[in-house]
């Protein structure tokens, strides 16, 4: 098999280690639901239907994938316009669909959609100086936005902002083009700015509003304020210390820390398994992040390169805003942490985009193959 093996094996490790620190982690809460597996049971089968989707992905060819990113595209934009309307509120967001044994939350797949849908439009129009037809999907982009953003789900909506617009300044798009474009995304920027500080804090709901006080959470909390969730997962962090307290074994878990096994499951890891392992786990990322970008950098055509490229800022951007959101270094946005936490929608559309740079590696691997047989049968 031609794909990255060791991108494959650390996928797998982090995917594991994060069920059994999802077993962990939730095990209190479970147990008072009266079933003391139910995340767990959850989260496996949500891996094992990953591991289906992925095998899947990787053996279809990218030309196939060429073909749906257009529909698949319209198909989300559609499913956020129902959950707009008709959608489930959780957590003060309506962000999901519920499905009875699955709620799927569209604003994920989103993510996966703009990053293929980018790769196969750019692959073909990216030397056209048509200003109309390089706009489309940043057009496309903005509609996703500002539908997530309305939820409200700010962290989302964020997340998908930078990861279009890294990707974009990165695409080899006429100069005189893209100088235009970033010009009226300066414009449109300053708009935006200048009506949030006329509109203030009534623009906001509440709930965002709250976030944006995040300094100093442990005083706030003391004092009756905000910041709970932020000072308790500061507790389990120097609970742990260098070595942890041992696996199982975290206090914060007793309901101390909602969402201990979701947006806050690091806290958790490291209380249980010290400050090391989570330097490990970091370094996990950085190898994960250089073996996608690796094979970004060597994909023969635009479009591999898009995606392996988009894959990797989205992981980034995840590891980044929540790790930030928990140490109370920028605003709580609620972003899962990539392979650890708990979510479907979130590790079956991370599942599917690693499965797809896979699938870039392979055809890569088998161009190359191509280029060197060609070339043998020339001498």
């Amino acid at each position: 098999m031609k794909m990255d093996k060791w991108l494959l094996f650390w996928t797998i490790l982090m995917f594991v280690l994060g069920l059994f620190m999802i077993l962990s982690s939730s095990s209190v809460e479970a147990s008072l639901s009266g079933v003391p597996y139910y995340y767990f049971v959850r989260q496996a089968i949500i891996l094992s239907v990953c591991a289906a989707v992925t095998i899947f992905i990787i053996s279809m060819p990218m030309s196939l994938f060429k073909k749906l990113a257009f529909p698949i595209i319209i198909i989300v934009i559609g499913l956020l316009i129902f959950v707009f309307s008709y959608g489930l509120v959780v957590n003060r967001a309506r962000s999901w669909i519920s499905l009875g044994f699955f709620n799927l939350q569209p604003s994920e797949f989103a993510k996966t959609a703009l990053i293929l849908y980018m790769a196969v439009y750019y692959n073909k129009h990216a030397k056209s100086k048509n200003l109309f037809v390089i706009l489309v999907p940043l057009i496309a982009a903005a509609c996703i936005v500002g539908f997530v953003f309305l939820q409200p789900d700010a962290g989302t909506a964020l997340i998908i902002t930078l990861l279009t617009a890294i990707l974009f300044l990165g695409i080899p798009i006429a100069k005189g083009v893209k100088k235009i474009i970033l010009q009226i995304a300066g414009l449109a920027i300053g708009v935006v700015i200048a009506f949030l500080l006329i509109a203030g804090p009534t623009f906001l709901k509440p709930g965002q509003l709250e976030r944006f006080d995040y300094h100093n959470p442990c005083t706030k909390y003391l004092s009756g304020g905000s910041g709970y969730q932020v000072c308790n997962g500061l507790i389990a962090i120097n609970n742990g210390g260098l070595w942890g307290v041992g696996l199982g074994n975290s206090t914060q878990k007793y309901l101390y820390l909602p969402a201990g096994h979701t947006d806050f499951i690091f806290p958790i890891i490291l209380e249980e398994l010290g400050l090391i392992v989570g330097i490990g786990i970091l370094l996990i990322y950085a190898i994960l992040l250089y073996r996608i970008m690796r094979i970004a950098y060597r994909s023969y055509n635009l479009m591999g390169s898009i995606i392996a490229y988009g894959t990797a800022i989205y992981i980034f951007l995840h590891i980044i805003i929540n790790l930030c959101g928990v140490l109370g270094i920028m605003p709580l946005t609620g972003v899962p942490l990539p392979f650890l936490s708990y979510g479907g929608s979130y590790a079956l559309n991370l599942a599917m985009l690693l499965a797809l740079v896979q699938r870039v590696e392979i055809e890569n691997k088998r161009k190359m193959q191509r280029d060197v047989l060609k070339r043998g049968n020339l001498s």
